[in-house]
């Protein structure tokens, strides 16, 4: 995610704070500072560095449960919308991502328990007002009291069965131990859409806030079922069905401006650096080809500007582990290889695209290579 901050490791996933928690932290500090001074915006800051601490513990719990099924979690990043974990993959086995679904609120539950078994044990009840243990917004109520509640509203919040919370996830582990996964997707996400509706309605009459939840929701559920059904649609297909082989190249010793000759006559966007033998050496994009012609000259080799790393696979893998290679690599493409290590086909996600809306017409039909 862009405008987001490493500042930490841990057990193997950085953790990335997004520029948009620091502003919020500064706007609550400024808001309390207002109100009640400089104590004021100590405690709310403090507050709120809690919470975001209990969700990163939350979203380590998916973390920790995936990688016990050989998953791995690159990054994690905090927003003011919550944590948000990269998993490389979501399980397809029910009952494992069950566990990976549960394993975050289980987390919250653990602290709530043990921080309200510590202050069962320190806090005399008596003294309390009832009405103030429930508002958790209440600046006279211990700080700890207020964690504790939170912890409570993040699993409560967290298993509404509406993707993309980890309910949703729940509620699709356990429809798809009883019928194919893509209709389990598919029954959990209208769930998903419905919830983000009635979330919408609620923040009409309660709080305008819940409008903006109910909208990524909704936007959430949908793209998990539209990327569940290419999933779907892709199984079965291997990367030769769907590379594409009429490719421009260019050589080592091309310039920028061959580049650009590449660029205006074909519609291609990426273009493979091959030499005279077959093997590729790195990748000259678009994106990156326009703002060199800003800083170099015409006659600037385009091996300074190419990727050079840039992933392989060969042609009878398939489609969908190459889709998944290409999501937790965030390569613009996948050089395709035969067995001597020579170019053979390009595999993008436009032209995989393309490959899934004819699938989606015709489920029939057959893609024949010369």
């Amino acid at each position: 995610m862009f405008w987001s901050i490493p500042i930490a490791v841990i057990a193997g996933t950085v953790v990335k704070l997004h520029v948009t928690f620091l502003l919020f932290l500064v706007w609550i500090a400024g808001a309390q500072w207002r109100v009640g001074g400089f104590e004021a915006a100590l405690v709310s800051v403090t507050f709120i560095v809690l919470i975001f601490a209990c969700v990163l513990a939350h979203e380590f719990g998916h973390i920790f449960a995936a990688r016990r099924y050989g998953i791995r979690t690159p990054e994690v990043i905090l927003s003011p919308i919550g944590g948000i974990a990269n998993l490389e993959r979501i399980p397809e086995n029910p009952k494992q991502e069950l566990v990976v679904a549960l394993a975050g609120p289980a987390v919250n539950v653990v602290i709530a328990s043990v921080l309200f078994l510590f202050i069962y044990a320190t806090i005399d009840f008596d003294a309390i007002d009832g009405d103030d243990l429930l508002r958790i917004d209440n600046p006279g109520m211990g700080l700890l009291v207020r964690v504790a509640a939170v912890n409570v509203i993040l699993v409560l919040f967290n298993m509404v069965p509406a993707f993309p919370m980890d309910g949703g996830r729940v509620l699709r582990a356990l429809l798809a131990m009883r019928m194919p996964h893509p209709q389990a997707t598919r029954i959990a996400g209208r769930i998903g859409q419905a919830a983000a509706f009635g979330f919408a309605i609620l923040g009409l009459f309660w709080n305008p806030i819940l409008i903006l939840i109910a909208v990524f929701v909704y936007l959430a559920a949908s793209a998990e079922v539209q990327q569940t059904a290419v999933k779907d649609v892709a199984h079965g297909i291997k990367v030769r069905d769907a590379m594409v082989t009429v490719i421009e190249t260019l050589s080592p010793h091309s310039t920028l401006n061959d580049a650009v000759d590449c660029l205006v006559r074909t519609s291609q966007k990426e273009f493979p650096v091959v030499d005279a033998a077959g093997y590729p050496h790195g990748l000259v994009t678009r994106d990156v080809l326009i703002p060199a012609l800003r800083e170099g000259g015409p006659g600037t080799p385009v091996s300074t500007i190419m990727i050079r790393e840039v992933p392989t696979i060969g042609d009878a893998v398939a489609l969908d582990e190459a889709m998944q290679m290409l999501g937790s690599t965030r390569s613009p493409a996948l050089f395709v290889l035969d067995r001597g290590g020579h170019l053979v086909g390009l595999l993008t996600p436009e032209n995989i695209g393309e490959m899934v809306m004819v699938r989606e017409m015709n489920p029939d039909w057959r893609f024949r290579r010369a």
